[in-house]
């Protein structure tokens, strides 16, 4: 059976423009929040509110190694997510969707 709560909850931490570029700069590996906070223009308690929202929606780990906090994602989070979203828009291997059908004019 569907998890919508899990789902939605998993959908609202990327909702976020901050938070999806955040999991786009550690999809490369494990960064510390010094090496992420160089990508933005905000403060370190501001990371630390964005980590937060994704580590509760499970997408991401943490581990602290002296004053720093490494941060990476959780691949079987990311891969359930794939598979819930496939099953909604009833995707599978044989079927994708163009990316040429997704463009709104």
């Amino acid at each position: 059976m569907m998890d919508y709560l899990r789902l939605s909850k998993i959908m609202k931490a990327m909702a976020e423009p901050n938070r999806l570029q955040i999991l786009d700069v550690i999809s490369t590996g494990e960064k510390c929040a010094c090496q992420i906070l160089d990508h933005f223009d905000f403060t370190q308690p501001t990371l630390s509110h964005h980590m937060k929202v994704l580590m509760e929606a499970g997408l991401v780990t943490a581990r602290k190694a002296g004053q720093w906090q490494y941060y990476s994602l959780v691949p079987e989070r990311l891969a359930e997510f794939q598979a819930l979203t496939a099953q909604i828009f009833k995707l599978d291997s044989e079927k994708r969707i163009d990316k040429k059908e997704l463009l709104i004019k």
